[in-house]
């Protein structure tokens, strides 16, 4: 594929058109443009022109302004509603100081086309290269109303500071990490994009989903936009709902259900957990004596927990750890007097837990001591002391209904 065939025939490429579906919707609510070159007698992906470092920035703003108007044309002409998600790098768009960009989207505003439905793409690698110039382009761009999404989110964990400071209006997350190796670390990460995003305000879209598996990931964490083949491949026309390769509202519905069965099924583990202690509660005898209670408490968690304690109000421990090794629980005295009320939402719980007299189950996290996968569920013993009982990793996994 030569460059300069491609720039010297136009005539010869298309825009083709991904469509992005909605999670409130369930609706087609963009396209993203990708090119396409006729090279002896089929379509080929201008992804490896675009991509090619040899080949000069001003070939790429050329082709893709020539895609862009097609696309804006044929938007306006079949009345097609949504938005409009163009591919620009940091380079292109900075060519001309991005005028020509903006001279084109400002021709077709006056055609009808607002600028609110144009969706900029620049990756967080673009972030690597002049991100102060890019970051006023960019922001020039939003005064126009223009969108700008970040494509790529999440491949380099040094940029969270740089999307912070842009504010784009959509996160695009690449599902294919997922299914990598370190697809359990994504998990954290991901946690993280969904607070960035929540707290910057932006929606995030999962992109190259192929199969339910990405998409039940993408609904479950969060993702208010949904691109890739599971959904609808390429296509030279505007696609409509009618057009999907599947039913995402029969999909989102089956997810609901099965996440509400599983929700049910944790509730109904913490009422029996919350009804084993509160029997034990008329052998409460106050602190003095807190050890003798956890002794009866152990028994009735032996198959869930590894460790318990108790804390006062003011997250100092009271009692010995009570810990389980193998088969056998060995008490360890010298953790009394031990204060956690600098964990995160440890005030907060045990303030709940005062208000409400009901026991709470943490988050799944990882524990410091033994570096595996645990939840602790605390629930009031009086209304000054909380008894903390973490459940062990193996519990967990045995029970799908505690690992979400």
């Amino acid at each position: 594929m030569d460059p300069l065939d491609i720039v010297s025939d136009l005539h010869n490429i298309k825009p083709v058109y991904q469509p992005i579906v909605s999670a409130i919707k369930h609706d087609v609510i963009g396209y993203e443009v990708l090119g396409r070159y006729h090279n002896e007698g089929s379509w080929m992906s201008l992804g490896p022109f675009f991509h090619d470092k040899e080949v000069p920035d001003e070939f790429k703003v050329e082709v893709d302004q020539y895609l862009l108007k097609i696309a804006m044309r044929e938007m306006l002409q079949s009345n097609m509603e949504g938005n409009l998600f163009i591919n620009r790098n940091a380079k292109q768009l900075m060519v001309n100081d991005g005028e020509d960009l903006l001279q084109t989207l400002l021709l077709f505003e006056q055609k009808g086309f607002s600028m609110n439905r144009i969706v900029i793409e620049v990756t967080e690698h673009d972030f690597d290269e002049e991100f102060e110039v890019l970051s006023h382009l960019l922001q020039y761009y939003k005064t126009y109303g223009i969108q700008i999404a970040v494509d790529h989110v999440g491949a380099k964990s040094s940029n969270i500071d740089r999307i912070r400071q842009l504010e784009p209006h959509i996160l695009k997350i690449d599902t294919t990490i997922i299914r990598n190796q370190n697809a359990e670390g994504f998990h954290d990460v991901m946690y993280s994009l969904s607070m960035l995003a929540r707290r910057i305000g932006a929606a995030l879209l999962f992109e190259n989903i192929e199969d339910d598996f990405q998409l039940h990931f993408a609904w479950k964490h969060g993702g208010r936009f949904y691109q890739g083949f599971f959904l609808a491949k390429p296509s030279d026309y505007l696609v409509t709902k009618e057009a999907l390769t599947l039913n995402l509202s029969e999909k989102i519905s089956a997810y609901i259900t099965r996440e509400k069965s599983l929700v049910e099924q944790r509730l109904h583990l913490i009422t029996q957990w919350e009804t084993k202690v509160r029997e034990l509660l008329p052998k409460w005898e106050g602190p003095k004596k807190v050890d003798a209670f956890i002794d009866l408490v152990k028994d009735r968690f032996h198959q869930e927990s590894f460790r318990m304690f108790v804390c006062n109000s003011d997250g100092q421990q009271i009692s010995s750890n009570f810990r389980k090794r193998v088969n056998s629980w060995e008490l360890e005295p010298e953790q009394r007097g031990s204060n956690w009320a600098f964990r995160p939402y440890f005030l907060e719980n045990v303030m709940q837990m005062k208000s409400t007299g009901k026991g709470i189950l943490s988050d799944i996290y990882s524990d410091i001591d033994t570096k595996e996968m645990i939840r602790t569920f605390s629930v009031p013993v009086s209304n000054q002391y909380f008894l903390f009982i973490d459940i062990r990793y193996s519990f967990i996994y045995d029970h799908e209904c505690l690992l979400i």
